[in-house]
């Protein structure tokens, strides 16, 4: 019998899952609450550039607002977001009201696999009475439900769904077995079978947790050489001729994954009574670079002898480069410093949609002209189309006067050797 696979929540996680399940021939019904994002997908348009108009327009796939529809479906994969809320603890309200609406509509000997990151215990504490109670059925007799985490990498083109090792959990051995042949129609990298629902969340929320960690060391670092006056990145550098040093680098940690995913992990500790330290002092670096980075700008400005308050370009605000997503941008947390010290701020993002960054981010996007005469440049998000395919340098200096300026690199790119003499550049 051919199974038929309902996909709730159709974001960066969800959509590419359901075209790739629709690609290998599986009957897959997508689902999401926002009519005006399904209706998009049907006219053949992703906002978020992760799947093309001819991976919508497959004949397998069903694109829909309409819950009921799910009910068709045997497997039932859950990918909604997993935020946090304005006090940095987790906001499980999609996933809850995900869980109440598959619940609404399982029926006997269906699987419901989750792919939201979330803490270990989450699945089985949160969704499965939802499920439940939604249903009137009882876990582990009528209904299994497992946990597969997304590894989905937004603007990366080599590490795809299909060429990443995918990690299953479930209830029971016959579920997991399933979850396993399903999955591995569209992964080709392989699948790995966790022991347990609870190892496989943890194994994901540690993912993030310890990239978090590496880049607050190195943040932390950057921040130190900085005070001797030494690049922090002609130290890196060096130490990376040693066969096992690690390749991570200082920058702003935003976006949902790594600026919120240790969250998840640092909430459950405290509610079992343990106090996560190394934890929440990485949080707490990361979550202090905007602050610093501006401070080091105003405070070129004024060794420039710059008129106060400066007027700078930020080129990017969103959360990395080549996406289109500003979630959890700390470009917005850097721009609110600036405006702290009363900077005017012109920001440029050829990716971010402008409608959505003024509505929620209050930010008013810039054209891509030239403005001169600026004070400062910030190069926040390396999008390759600020460049295209010509020397960085020409690009930021159609927004510098004639004057001392200066320009922060916040990633390293620029070619310290074909800096003009009158240009201050700090790098992070």
């Amino acid at each position: 019998m051919e199974e038929i696979v309902s996909v709730i929540g159709l974001g960066y996680v969800g959509l590419p899952v359901a075209c790739a399940l629709a690609h290998a021939g599986i009957t897959t019904i997508g689902y999401d609450i926002d009519r005006h994002r399904v209706q998009e997908l049907l006219d053949g348009h992703d906002r978020t550039d992760s799947v093309s108009k001819t991976a919508l327009s497959s004949k397998h796939l069903t694109l829909t607002c309409s819950a009921p529809d799910i009910r068709q479906a045997r497997i039932h994969i859950v990918a909604v977001p997993t935020p946090i809320n304005i006090s940095k603890r987790p906001d499980l309200g999609p996933l809850k009201k995900a869980s109440r609406t598959v619940g609404a509509f399982i029926k006997p000997n269906d699987i419901v696999v989750y792919e939201s990151t979330v803490y270990p215990g989450a699945t089985e504490e949160i969704a499965v009475p939802l499920l439940q109670r939604e249903s009137g059925l009882r876990f582990g007799k009528d209904f299994q439900v497992g946990y597969s985490p997304e590894r989905i990498n937004p603007g990366d083109k080599k590490h795809t769904l299909s060429n990443l090792l995918k990690i299953v959990s479930a209830s029971s051995e016959e579920a997991l077995e399933t979850i396993a042949i399903l999955y591995g129609k569209i992964v080709k990298a392989g699948i790995y079978k966790a022991s347990s629902i609870r190892v496989a969340e943890a194994a994901k929320v540690i993912e993030n947790t310890q990239r978090d960690l590496n880049i607050a060391l190195m943040n932390e670092l950057s921040m130190l050489f900085h005070a001797m006056d030494i690049d922090t990145r002609d130290v890196l550098e060096g130490a990376a001729t040693k066969w096992n040093f690690l390749p991570f680098h200082p920058g702003l940690v935003g976006g949902h994954c790594i600026g919120v995913d240790p969250y998840y992990l640092t909430d459950k500790a405290h509610q079992l009574g343990f106090s996560p330290q190394v934890i929440l002092a990485g949080r707490g670096t990361n979550e202090g670079m905007s602050k610093f980075i501006a401070a080091e700008v105003i405070q070129g400005c004024v060794q420039l002898a710059r008129p106060m308050p400066p007027k700078i370009v930020i080129l990017g605000i969103t959360y990395k480069a080549d996406v289109p997503d500003t979630r959890n941008s700390k470009v917005v947390d850097l721009i609110r410093e600036l405006e702290r010290f009363g900077a005017e701020i012109i920001v440029v993002d050829p990716h971010a949609h402008p409608e959505h960054t003024k509505e929620h981010l209050g930010v008013t996007l810039s054209d891509q002209s030239p403005v001169g005469d600026c004070d400062a440049v910030i190069l926040a998000v390396p999008h390759q189309a600020f460049f295209q395919n010509e020397d960085p340098w020409h690009r930021i200096e159609i927004y510098l006067s004639a004057e001392k300026v200066m320009v922060a690199d916040l990633h390293g790119i620029l070619d310290r050797n074909k800096k003009p003499d009158h240009v201050k550049l700090w790098r992070l």
